[in-house]
């Protein structure tokens, strides 16, 4: 399960060691994480990060299988959860040091910043070959982070982007040694904590307003 540290003014949010799907559970622990970090005062910043193979691969489609019943929920609480996230008041960073797939690669989008790996890892949208279609939510999240050139590849084509590639199409804002890559998104959150607070946070939420609408819409969710 997800754990959070603190490093000075900068959060750190290790989503795991495994895969790091959506599980439900996994849900309510980064908002309990991300619950933490809003309600403390003065300068901070959000970086999250994973150990091992995966930052993360997205939904848990095991669960999913197992409770079709609850799908509309679920999918509103992954909606949630990237709203929240993407309106935080304070910069988040996220650090991909491994697979970014789905879910996983939206839920990094909804970050201020990115740092990758350069050497090993793919950030990609791989819904189109898997069959399962971005909700409306999706879509808005992924095309108001990418241009309209990276986003049709990325979402038609499902094309895998390695962390130099990703960087070169806006995917990412760095890409970096696997060495550097904490320490990168460190230095990245230190430098902008500052910014924590109100101001921010309605920036970030005027920004973003057609998105947020979209995603905390739960009459239907699955579109």
């Amino acid at each position: 399960m997800p754990t959070l540290d603190r490093q000075d003014a900068v959060f750190v949010l290790d989503l795991g060691d495994g895969e790091n799907r959506f599980h439900p559970d996994w849900i309510v622990s980064v908002d309990a994480a991300l619950d933490e970090v809003e309600k403390s005062q003065g300068p901070r910043a959000l970086v999250t990060a994973a150990t091992g193979k995966f930052y993360s691969n997205g939904l848990d489609l095991d669960w999913l299988a197992a409770h079709g019943d609850e799908r509309a929920d679920y999918v509103r609480s992954v909606h949630g959860l990237f709203a929240r996230l993407l309106s935080l008041p304070l910069v988040t960073v996220a650090a991909l040091q491994g697979h970014t797939f789905a879910a996983g690669a939206m839920f990094s989008l909804a970050h201020d910043f990115r740092v990758m790996r350069a050497d090993r890892g793919f950030w990609c949208l791989p819904e189109a070959d898997i069959g399962i279609p971005f909700t409306p939510g999706m879509s808005a999240l992924v095309q108001s982070r990418l241009t309209p050139q990276t986003a049709q590849h990325a979402m038609v084509a499902a094309r895998r982007y390695g962390g130099q590639e990703a960087a070169a199409a806006g995917i990412v804002d760095h890409a970096v040694d696997e060495d550097a890559l904490r320490t990168a998104a460190l230095e990245l959150a230190q430098a902008q904590a500052s910014k924590a607070g109100d101001t921010l946070g309605t920036i970030k939420t005027r920004m973003y307003a057609p998105v947020l609408a979209v995603l905390r819409d739960t009459t239907a969710p699955l579109g």
